[in-house]
């Protein structure tokens, strides 16, 4: 799941990237509103991460003003104004949680999966099934025929957006841009590979290959 972490203190948006990558997502971060802003035009994203006081300006008012223009990405508030009256304006001003600081990451994290749960169509149960798999996001573990199954970060990056479109045809481009934050590598075939790593898992039909398109989830059974 990618993120945008828009978070002005360099440490803490830092320490925000390192942890959030451990916890599963791929996380990018800015400092400031315009960054922001110039973020969301060149990359997708699946939930932003936000400040509520930055730089050139109000996180809050930034919101406002994308959800105006018809942004309808999740968005947690994450800030050090955390009274009632904060809270109440965050959430009635576009955030669909706010959190204070300090927190706790894995408090972040389990926010931000079920947060994004109800950007998936309203997806409410923690785990995702389809096909014999039952995913849990949280851990990063399944079972398949009664095995439990492992995966790494990227390997669930890739297993759960295809799981998120059943039926659709993902591009390669498109899947590279859940796995890869900027700045990071890709290497010409790091795609196959975790596909491969995938099909070993999971059974050699459960991700199927599109010639010339991308990939998709093969046929429910």
């Amino acid at each position: 799941m990618r993120l945008l972490v828009v978070e002005d203190d360099a440490l803490l948006r830092d320490s925000l990237l390192v942890g959030l990558r451990l916890s599963g997502f791929t996380p990018d971060g800015v400092a400031t509103c315009s960054d922001a802003s110039e973020a969301l035009v060149h990359s997708q994203f699946d939930g932003i991460v936000l400040d509520r006081m930055l730089p050139d300006g109000s996180g809050l008012d930034w919101l406002k003003a994308q959800r105006g223009q018809g942004m309808a990405l999740p968005v947690l508030m994450l800030t050090a104004r955390d009274r009632v009256p904060d809270r109440v304006d965050g959430l009635d001003g576009g955030a669909d949680d706010y959190m204070g600081k300090p927190f706790d990451l894995d408090e972040l994290a389990a926010r931000l999966r079920a947060m994004l749960r109800r950007g998936e169509g309203g997806r409410a149960a923690p785990e995702i099934a389809w096909n014999g798999l039952r995913l849990d996001p949280a851990t990063m573990r399944g079972t398949i025929g009664g095995a439990a199954v492992d995966f790494s970060r990227r390997e669930l990056a890739v297993l759960t957006a295809l799981l998120e479109r059943p039926g659709q045809i993902l591009s390669k481009a498109a899947l590279e841009e859940r796995l890869y934050g900027w700045g990071e590598g890709v290497e010409s075939n790091a795609l196959e590979v975790h596909v491969h790593k995938l099909r070993a898992k999971l059974g050699a039909g459960f991700i199927e290959t599109v010639r010339g398109m991308g990939y998709r989830l093969g046929a429910e059974e």
